[in-house]
């Protein structure tokens, strides 16, 4: 059968939430199928996603409340209709979490004996390695009124074991709703994942390096995180000052301690990348460089100009990882500015990087990102979920960059941005994907994220009637034109 990456692939990337239908955000019912048979029939095997994990107050899946839990507003309330959990007519007037009660009451009422035994397996399997301690948290945070960890009275923050299980006695129905919503999903996404696989399409994600500080995982595994004996971070995560930010990026994500990290061999990264491996085919891995060498900043400073680079046991936590699971299907996520060092150590364990179009132009012809210097062994993106869109992209370059754009992909007589999309599909890369603004050909104003900003982000969604018809057609000839398709 061969690695994901064996045959020339494409493929598209949109998240869940950006899914059309009835709810306040796409979820992984009828409509994700409804997607599978769009990627299916235009020669597509490929779907890439963002992290699946809960997303913080401001929408975005990259701080997370855990690594493994799913994000419950991508259960499908009409899945769980068809299950028998809840009545036909309930409405998408009704709040998510409320339905997810309902459901669990029918559920204990009339599930049949398969499906309990199913949830007590996957609470026995699930519970050992992250989820007690998940449900436990979500409990104790609405019981210390949404305060992060850190903040609660100190027998919680520093788990003794009698306040632990007092909490959990104290609040069984809340971690009982919440073993359940997680199995739901669980469950409702291994069938779209068997959907996809039969219709040859591989499911792409996401895996941010850092961990949100206010999550379970670095509440239920202080020793792996550096933090002080309260809990607070000693040091954090960013990257220096560049042309794009004189004072640096302090994203404030409690580093790692690779020290302790390696005394059991990195135990913790198994169990991160098994949850994975669970769900996707095919894993991108966010800011890869922090594998070979990361930026510390002392949680002191505000900024991260007075940070440092510090070595990172990438290379051994990659052949644990390659030990223990064989085969690894990452992606690196090797953009901006990258060492000989970092590329050793992505070519080391072959992973393809990344190569975005958008930013192919305007440095001339020695630009990595143009196709002209592309690899078997990379995946080409016109623009990623942190880029505007490629008409809003082309739109927004200066008159003779416009020129220089088109006159380097020739004049194939179409508009933007379908000269992009087939420069990708053409290139050596052994996949291609493109967003779905892309394919919609969407301007201004339907990105998904503006990094460095807070407002209006991760909310993007389209509708079936924004694809024409010919744009499927188009798709799919292009695919099978430049040898990706089935």
């Amino acid at each position: 059968m061969g690695t994901p990456f064996s045959r020339r692939r494409s493929g598209v990337l949109l998240h869940i939430t950006s899914l059309p239908g009835r709810w306040c955000c796409g979820d992984i019912g009828p409509e994700a199928y409804h997607f599978v048979d769009f990627l299916a029939s235009t020669g597509q095997t490929v779907w890439q996603v963002l992290p699946l994990t809960p997303p913080d107050h401001c929408g975005s899946p990259y701080q997370s409340l855990s690594v493994h839990a799913a994000d419950i507003r991508l259960i499908s309330i009409d899945r769980i209709i068809e299950w028998g959990w809840l009545p036909p007519d309930v409405s998408e007037q009704d709040e998510r979490k409320a339905l997810l009660v309902q459901a669990y009451r029918a559920f204990v009422e009339m599930a049949n004996d398969a499906d309990r035994v199913a949830l007590a397996h996957f609470a026995q399997e699930e519970g050992a390695r992250w989820l007690d301690d998940y449900a436990l948290f979500l409990a104790l945070k609405q019981e210390h009124g949404g305060k992060s960890w850190h903040q609660w009275e100190t027998p919680f923050r520093d788990r003794h074991a009698d306040a632990l299980a007092g909490a959990r006695e104290r609040h069984q129905a809340l971690v009982d709703q919440t073993t359940f919503e997680q199995f739901v999903f669980a469950r409702q996404w291994k069938e779209l994942r068997h959907y996809a696989s039969d219709r040859g399409v591989l499911m792409f994600g996401d895996m941010p390096i850092f961990v949100a500080h206010d999550s379970a995982d670095v509440w239920a595994n202080r020793d792996y995180f550096s933090l002080d004996e309260t809990g607070q971070p000693i040091t954090v995560a960013g990257v220096p000052p560049d042309y794009f930010s004189a004072t640096g990026q302090r994203w404030g994500n409690p580093h790692y301690r690779w020290d302790r990290m390696q005394i059991d061999d990195f135990h913790w990264w198994r169990e991160r990348i098994a949850s994975e491996l669970n769900r996707f085919d095919v894993i991108r891995i966010d800011h890869f460089r922090g594998f070979e060498s990361y930026w510390e900043i002392p949680a002191s400073e505000e900024t991260a100009i007075a940070g440092r680079w510090i070595g990172a046991p990438g290379d051994r936590l990659f052949a644990s990882l390659k030990g223990h699971f064989g085969y690894l299907p990452f992606v690196a996520e090797d953009l901006g500015v990258i060492t000989e060092a970092v590329t050793r150590l992505r070519e080391r364990y072959d992973m393809p990087g990344m190569k975005i179009l958008q930013f192919a132009f305007g440095s001339g012809a020695n630009n990595p990102y143009l196709p002209h210097h592309h690899e078997k062994n990379c995946v080409v993106y016109t623009g990623t979920h942190d880029n505007d869109t490629t008409v809003s992209w082309y739109e927004d370059l200066a008159p003779e960059m416009r020129g220089h754009v088109k006159d380097y992909l020739g004049d194939s007589g179409e508009s933007m941005p379908w000269p992009l999309i087939r420069t990708a599909l053409a290139s050596i890369a052994c996949l291609a994907v493109v967003p779905m603004q892309d394919i919609l050909a969407l301007g201004k104003g339907q990105r998904m994220n503006t990094p460095g900003t807070q407002e209006e982000n991760w909310r993007w969604r389209f509708q079936w009637s924004q694809l024409p018809e010919e744009s499927c057609r188009r798709l799919q000839h292009l695919s099978e034109l430049y040898g990706r398709a089935d």
